[in-house]
């Protein structure tokens, strides 16, 4: 039995730093990302997300950033929309 491959992103607050790393998502791409929180203790209001958040996540071999436009929550799944996906450079580090 093999397991689906972990999808993970992290957030950074401007004047804050880093919020999260890799935090676990059910689905990322270029619009967005989403989590279901069935079966989960966290709740959708649990994550502290908001606009103007920045989104770094590994695709394809290498970087991309996004900046969250949106974050919709309801009673099992919360949703952040993105703005400006872009690329980042082969030689960005994450850590």
């Amino acid at each position: 039995m093999s397991q689906p491959p972990l999808i993970t992103v992290s957030i950074f607050r401007r004047s804050y730093g880093r919020r999260y790393t890799d935090l676990p998502v059910d689905r990322v791409d270029d619009h967005g990302f989403l989590i279901i929180c069935d079966d989960t203790y966290m709740r959708p209001a649990g994550y502290d997300l908001c606009p103007g958040d920045i989104v770094r996540w590994r695709q394809a071999g290498g970087y991309l950033e996004a900046v969250i436009s949106a974050v919709r929550r309801d009673d099992r799944s919360l949703q952040a929309d993105f703005t400006a996906t872009y690329p980042l450079p082969p030689e960005f580090f994450p850590y």
